[in-house]
């Protein structure tokens, strides 16, 4: 089983590593969306100080959803999925492989890339750690929930629309936190209790999240 699993890991970063230009979209996405509040709002170092949690964290949950439709999408139109399905493996485990390939992909990058543009918005180098931590945190949750989405919207019509409509409440816990986290560290109030969230909410998510994306592959399938 674990062989599989690392096996699905790898064909789908290939295969991602194949379309280098979605995964830059993704990238591109993001730091544009955080780097266009510094020059709308102007040189208030204040006020940057205080909306960047809340800006990188909203553009990372909308980055992370520009990616969400290819999921299964793609596998589906090929046959691949078929042949996924009917393999002697857990299903459980192979989705959540695929989840991870793409929070690899499109996730591990915006995580990597945050504190360069938390520079910006003038963050101290703690703040910069917490937010790195916090996304290191949170990134995996929004791939989790959003294969959800993915696995019910599958073969739909306009099923981007709807993956977004679908995920984007689940995952607002995930923006409260992570958000919070990083400013009660710049107020100096301290973020343990928003990272010890985000951590348990990773942890139901791993358990829970891939199981149900499952069942809804099975019956998007049917």
């Amino acid at each position: 089983m674990f062989s599989a699993f690392i096996t699905i890991i790898k064909r789908d970063i290939t295969l991602a590593l194949r379309r280098l230009s979605d995964v830059f979209s993704t990238l591109f996405f993001f730091v544009i969306v955080v780097s266009l509040f510094p020059l709308g709002i102007g040189p208030e170092i204040d006020t940057l100080r205080l909306i960047a949690p809340g800006i990188v964290w909203v553009a990372a949950l909308l980055a992370s959803m520009l990616a969400l439709e290819r999921l299964f999408s793609i596998d589906f139109a090929d046959g691949t999925l078929e042949q996924i399905l009917l393999t002697p493996q857990p299903l459980y485990l192979l989705v959540l492989g695929k989840t991870v390939a793409h929070w690899l992909v499109t996730g591990l990058p915006l995580v990597l890339i945050a504190p360069v543009l938390g520079l910006q918005y003038d963050l101290s180098l703690d703040a910069l750690g917490v937010l790195l931590f916090t996304l290191l945190l949170g990134t995996p949750v929004l791939s989790l929930i959003g294969a959800i989405g993915a696995a019910l919207t599958l073969g739909l019509r306009g099923g981007g629309v709807l993956i977004s409509l679908l995920v984007l409440p689940l995952t607002i816990p995930v923006l409260i936190f992570g958000a919070g986290a990083v400013e009660a560290s710049v107020s100096g109030l301290g973020g343990d209790g928003h990272l010890y969230m985000l951590g348990a909410i990773l942890v139901v998510s791993l358990f829970f999240a891939p199981l149900v994306a499952a069942i809804a592959l099975r019956i998007s399938t049917e």
